[in-house]
């Protein structure tokens, strides 16, 4: 009797056997398949505003450049000002019968569905410039409000998906371990342990320029395809080729990060952006090329979707490593982490909406001049390789390895092993 008893006090070790290791259990496919929708409304309607929204409010909406780069920039910051608030708000918010997270997700999607709808509406014949302005900017706001509530607390989620390293990466998150006496710490003090974390600091900084690189050629792309290339009645299909590589790449990533590295793999995947860049800059009018490049292109913003996201629980991990005694701080690395890179983003399409504007660009009109052309030629190649070669350096100083993910993952296996507690998902 009074062995039973030890063994129903053990979860730990299998009955009859106290030196047994626990094992995680992997992800289930339903459940990775699941988490991988919940990140499809997000990512397409950011893929639409990031395609699409410059050359609407430009050609469509017939916006001077100097507002629409209002717009593109101010609503791109404000969006990103909101994730780090979202994140400490969530992160403070009390558990519910379905959860912590998902009442975010569920009650703030109709919103974000309206506001998107009106975002992509037209009422300019029925109102001054400046109300157009104002319309636009104030819809532009509340979608990305919405979406962040939306996707701080989904982002968070890949922390408390479980499974292992291996299952991790192809799901990009779980959580290892928690303890029974965690430290709660104000808003200011948590940013300040994050941003004191040598490894998250290298990480998003590398992500920030490399995304900044993606964005800046992304939101230009309608554009060049238009103006430049003389490619404007296959940019969609070229839009639709690079998506579908993109897809259709990520388990290919998945695969070389397992055998190679999480660092070897951005590399390369960063790499292979450059010369489908050069490509398209300097082929004109050849569908064949550009069909061709659009893949390249594709497989590379595969690395840069998946990757960085993938490095990120590993950053979190080893902050808690380090400090085992602090919670509830992954809403605020994921936020911060969404806050460059959105802010960068608006950074590239302000600034590059900008410079049109300078250049002498004109909405409506079919034929441009050649400094307007120039100009297009230079934010779609010239200026996002040089920031793609920016975050590879940074990403050469990231100092997580998979020899430091390895020492990692043992920590945090001996600290559940010595008697730590797997605490409840906040799902």
């Amino acid at each position: 009797m009074t062995a039973t008893a030890s063994n129903t006090t053990c979860p730990a070790t299998a009955p009859g056997d106290g030196n047994r290791k626990e094992v995680a259990p992997g992800i289930p496919l339903y459940r990775k398949l699941c988490y991988a929708v919940g990140g499809m409304p997000y990512q397409m309607t950011g893929n639409a505003k990031g395609f699409f929204m410059q050359i609407f409010l430009l050609d469509v909406v017939q916006m001077p450049p100097f507002y629409v780069s209002f717009i593109l920039f101010l609503g791109r910051a404000w969006d990103a000002i909101t994730d780090p608030l979202v994140g400490f708000i969530v992160s403070k918010s009390g558990r519910t019968r379905i959860g912590k997270f998902i009442p975010w997700i569920v009650f703030t999607t109709p919103f974000g569905v309206l506001s998107y709808v009106m975002l992509w509406f037209t009422p300019q014949d029925t109102m001054t410039p400046a109300s157009s302005f104002c319309w636009y900017f104030i819809w532009c706001c509340l979608f990305d409000t919405f979406m962040s509530c939306y996707h701080v607390p989904y982002s968070s989620l890949n922390m408390f998906l479980g499974g292992d390293q291996r299952e991790r990466d192809s799901a990009t998150g779980y959580t290892p371990l928690s303890k029974l006496d965690r430290i709660q710490v104000p808003y200011l003090t948590g940013m300040k342990m994050v941003w004191k974390h040598t490894p998250y600091v290298w990480l998003v900084f590398g992500f920030l320029f490399s995304s900044l690189a993606f964005q800046m050629a992304q939101g230009n792309l309608a554009l060049f395809f238009t103006h430049a290339a003389g490619m404007a009645g296959y940019f969609q299909h070229l839009v639709l080729i690079l998506l579908t590589s993109a897809t259709l790449a990520i388990p290919v990533w998945q695969t070389v990060l397992v055998r190679v590295g999480k660092k070897t793999t951005i590399f390369i995947g960063l790499f292979m952006y450059i010369p489908a860049l050069v490509v398209i800059a300097a082929v004109k009018s050849n569908l064949v090329v550009f069909i061709m490049m659009s893949i390249l292109a594709g497989s590379s913003l595969a690395a840069l979707y998946l990757l960085p996201w993938s490095m990120l629980p590993d950053v979190v991990d080893d902050f808690k490593v380090k400090n085992p005694a602090y919670s509830d701080l992954e809403p605020m690395f994921y936020s911060c982490y969404v806050f460059f890179n959105k802010f960068g983003g608006g950074m590239a399409i302000g600034i590059s909406t900008l410079a049109l504007h300078f250049a002498g660009y004109k909405p409506g009109v079919c034929k441009h001049n050649k400094v307007v052309i120039t100009t297009l030629q230079v934010l779609f190649a010239p200026v996002p390789i040089c920031l793609i070669v920016v975050g590879m350096i940074l990403f050469y100083f990231y100092p997580i390895n998979e020899k430091r993910r390895l020492q990692i993952k043992s920590a945090l296996e001996q600290a559940v092993n010595n008697g730590m507690m797997i605490e409840d998902s906040p799902l």
